[in-house]
């Protein structure tokens, strides 16, 4: 099966990290985005990866999406020249919005915030709330330690190693989006308590 993308949810970080692989990276995405047609849906601010990958996606004549809560317009600097921007109360109704929008999900390099995104994102499709790919655009090996300790988990017995299918990595955007393009949901049925059933 081959997936086409209309919208795709990125989470990154307010801030641009402390190397140009990581800015070099989001532009390339945008530029993707744009060329392919795929709308991105983010979290709405102007500043960091965010702002990086929305202006490129804009300046290459997509369309951008953003979702930011009320009390981190001024935090995260909302981002005014967007297509749209939706403003929620919530860190949570900003989750729900942009898995509403999303018809897949992609991490670039982030700190506490993007990780808490992804988690909880990669938890719903643990319990199959929705089968959307996930993916981890693993800049200069960023995410090579999270990646590791995911594997770690499974060999430890704490996840299994049809979770570890919920999500699809590549170090480039063109080979991340070619690989979601091809994801097809893992068979792991409900979890109750602990277990399968």
């Amino acid at each position: 099966m081959i997936n086409k993308f209309n919208q795709i949810t990125v989470f990154c970080g307010s801030s641009s990290g402390d190397a140009d692989d990581y800015t070099c990276a989001a532009k390339e995405l945008g530029k993707l985005f744009a060329q392919k047609n795929i709308r991105l849906i983010y979290g709405g601010g102007s500043i960091g990866l965010m702002g990086t990958v929305a202006d490129a996606v804009l300046e290459n004549g997509g369309e951008v999406t953003g979702v930011i809560p009320e009390f981190l317009g001024t935090k995260e600097i909302a981002h005014h020249r967007l297509t749209e921007l939706i403003r929620v109360e919530t860190m949570h109704e900003r989750k729900m919005k942009m898995n509403e929008l999303a018809e897949g999900f992609i991490i670039l390099p982030g700190g506490i915030g993007t990780m808490e995104e992804f988690f909880e994102i990669l938890t719903w499709a643990q319990l199959g709330l929705h089968q959307k790919p996930i993916g981890i655009l693993n800049v200069a090996g960023y995410y090579d330690d999270l990646i590791h300790f995911m594997q770690q988990m499974t060999s430890h017995g704490f996840l299994k190693p049809e979770h570890l299918l919920l999500m699809v990595h590549a170090d480039n955007a063109k080979s991340l989006l070619a690989a979601m393009a091809k994801y097809e949901p893992p068979k792991i049925g409900k979890i109750i308590t602990g277990e399968r059933t």
